[in-house]
């Protein structure tokens, strides 16, 4: 099996070399890129299995490198920037972004990040497929399809549908699925939830999307 490719795309040099460091230590095979437009270019090219992006970036900022790439492109993205207010973190989850890391950071707490977030999307073990009329939701190749027609889904979305339509009936409070599903401790809100879950409904379309109930007060259930 080959190296995982990490795409760090950040204008800070010597942020880029202390994170090339620690990632080429844990045997991952690092590229870099100093502005928007040149990480776009990299992200096209060389299909990194997972993004370290910069929000203020030259040429092209991270926020709009977030929107070209979701919801079609399945590349995880855990964001790396100097911006800690609230509302930043939401919009850059709200937007697709798979976790959300400050400025100044720990290293090792990036690597550990970044290996959890691969755990889950790649899901090499317990390979497994949901069924339901209308849907099914396979997690090894982390497929969904609505009526025999394939549905695209951010990675935080297929985590968060896969958690619900795993436990049917099950109601879930929207803290325990930032728990579950984001597993780091998170402090953007719980809005990011709802934002996810209205993301998902619109994506499987109304009669599908039916299978995700509201349940009022207290968070979310799947009921086929």
């Amino acid at each position: 099996m080959g190296k995982n490719k990490i795409l760090i795309i950040d204008d800070d040099q010597q942020i880029c070399k202390i994170l090339r460091d620690y990632f080429n230590y844990e045997e991952f095979e690092v590229f870099v890129a100093h502005d928007g437009r040149e990480g776009l270019e990299k992200i096209n090219n060389l299909e990194p299995d997972v993004i370290i992006l910069d929000l203020m970036l030259p040429e092209k900022n991270g926020l709009d490198i977030c929107r070209e790439l979701k919801p079609h492109n399945q590349i995880p993205i855990i964001i790396l920037s100097a911006k800690n207010r609230e509302n930043d973190r939401i919009k850059g989850l709200e937007l697709g972004a798979d976790d959300y890391v400050t400025k100044p950071f720990s290293p090792r707490e990036v690597v550990l990040r970044t290996k959890n977030l691969l755990r889950r999307t790649k899901s090499e073990e317990n390979k497994e497929q949901l069924e339901f009329p209308g849907l099914i939701i396979n997690q090894e190749q982390r497929l969904v399809e609505v009526k025999g027609e394939e549905v695209s889904l951010a990675p935080k979305e297929f985590d968060l549908l896969w958690q619900l339509a795993s436990s049917p009936k099950t109601v879930f409070s929207r803290e325990k699925l930032l728990e579950l599903v984001w597993e780091f401790d998170y402090y953007g809100g719980i809005r990011t939830v709802d934002t996810h879950i209205k993301s998902i409904r619109n994506k499987l379309g109304a009669e599908v999307g039916e299978y995700i109930q509201t349940v009022w007060g207290i968070g979310y259930k799947f009921v086929d």
